[in-house]
């Protein structure tokens, strides 16, 4: 029945739409309902007293701009707000305490003005990570190449070891972006096939290991897979990359020359991972955040662009598994506090 009648207001012709003020339209709304109202009462008695009906028009008139005043100003200030924000100005807020359909608009203006203004505040956040993240690895791989061409250094295995690490840190934080796109977007897939899971740690471990001595943090990845030589079912390139963000992270938030523990469990309906470093943990108001974009913590200035935790989350989403923060009252008696982090991978 509400479907139907709202179907027919719809129908009904809109005669106001030309006017622009709309205190005017409430005038104009108030002068032709008291004229087909008095105009029925003279019907129907026959007389009505002019300077009685004028007046009373003249106040409803007067009454109605005094009260469409509060009706119409936060929509005012919603035009002024919304031309503000087309210049790029987000901070702009209306006032909203009515509780009608208009103040119900100004709750949502605010809401969507609120949300314009934090995307906007990540957007010039990520630009600034990633300029700092491309120049450190563009300037350690121009200073190794000029050293080479001058002569300075010789093109031995150290060297160039180090100038593959820059370009590893390049390609990650392209490969970061281009998932971030490929979210966005909503295109991305899995590839699951059966794999090894000690072989994918050791050499996420070797990589990882590589990456934290060209940032000077010499820090030492320990594995312990259960069952030994245990497999694993999922997109064994997604894991790689998960498993690659935690590692990195726990690398730059622990304390350099530290160690990193990476352990897995094959169990009957799942796989659990988990990665912990020796720094001081993250705060309990920290640890649904860290896995948000841009969120790059507060615990050590090791960099990054603060989009490794949350794709690594989009992945483990993907799969339908979980990922989380362990809070310290679940970890078993005498373990270390640390950081650490838990994926859980059901078996398909």
């Amino acid at each position: 029945m509400r479907t139907f009648l709202g179907r027919l207001v719809d129908l009904l012709p809109r005669p106001l739409d030309p006017i622009r003020s709309i205190k005017l339209k409430l005038a104009i709304l108030l002068v032709c309902s008291g004229g087909v109202a008095f105009a029925y009462f003279n019907y129907r008695i026959g007389w009505l007293p002019p300077a009685t009906t004028v007046t009373a028009i003249v106040l409803a008139l007067i009454t109605s701009q005094i009260l469409a005043h509060g009706m119409t100003r936060p929509l005012r200030e919603m035009t002024t707000a919304a031309r503000a924000m087309a210049r790029g100005d987000y901070t702009r807020r209306v006032r909203a305490t009515a509780r009608d359909e208009v103040g119900e608009l100004a709750h949502a203006f605010n809401q969507m003005a609120a949300d314009l203004d934090a995307a906007d505040q990540q957007r010039r956040e990520l630009i600034a990570n990633v300029s700092h993240e491309l120049r450190t690895p563009i300037t350690a791989l121009h200073g190794v190449l000029e050293n080479l061409v001058d002569g300075v250094a010789e093109p031995d295995p150290a060297t160039l070891r180090t100038a593959l690490a820059q370009t590893e840190r390049l390609g990650l934080l392209v490969t970061e972006l281009l998932d971030l796109s490929q979210i966005d977007a909503g295109a991305f897939t899995l590839d699951l096939e059966e794999f090894d899971l000690e072989l994918l740690l050791d050499e996420v471990a070797a990589e990882a290991e590589v990456m934290a001595a060209a940032v000077g943090r010499g820090v030492r990845f320990t594995l312990d897979v259960q069952p030994p030589g245990a497999g694993a079912v999922a997109d064994r390139e997604r894991l790689y990359q998960v498993v690659l963000n935690l590692l990195d992270n726990a690398a730059r938030h622990g304390p350099a020359g530290g160690k990193v523990h990476v352990s897995a469990q094959a169990r009957e309906d799942d796989v659990v991972i988990e990665v912990r470093d020796e720094g001081p943990g993250i705060p309990a108001e920290e640890r649904d955040r860290v896995f948000e974009r841009f969120t790059r913590g507060e615990r050590a200035g090791g960099g990054g662009t603060g989009l490794g935790l949350a794709i690594a989350r989009w992945v483990v989403d993907l799969h339908g598994g979980s990922i989380g923060v362990v809070v310290p009252g679940q970890l078993p008696p005498g373990e270390p506090e640390g950081c650490r982090i838990r994926v859980v991978l059901p078996t398909p």
